[in-house]
């Protein structure tokens, strides 16, 4: 009895990790529009916990952007 269980639940286990799932790795994403005297900096501090040079450095590359210029009214994807 303990053998079939046992049986089972590896089976289960063995399936589980073969099928495609989401890993939510990438979470929701969300916008942001740009409001005057917004910067990059300010954006990732208030959006971020930790290091906020690297939150920077996400939003920029989410953004394909090419530095921290950024202009009111702007769309931004936050990562």
């Amino acid at each position: 009895m303990f053998a079939k269980i046992l049986l089972i639940a590896a089976s289960v286990l063995v399936f589980w990790s073969v099928t495609p799932h989401s890993s939510g790795a990438h979470g929701n994403k969300q916008t942001y529009r740009v409001q005057p005297y917004d910067t990059l900096w300010t954006i990732a501090q208030t959006r971020y916990s930790g290091d906020v040079s690297s939150a920077v450095w996400q939003i920029e590359q989410a953004n394909h952007l090419s530095g921290a210029d950024i202009r009111p009214g702007q769309i931004l994807l936050l990562p």
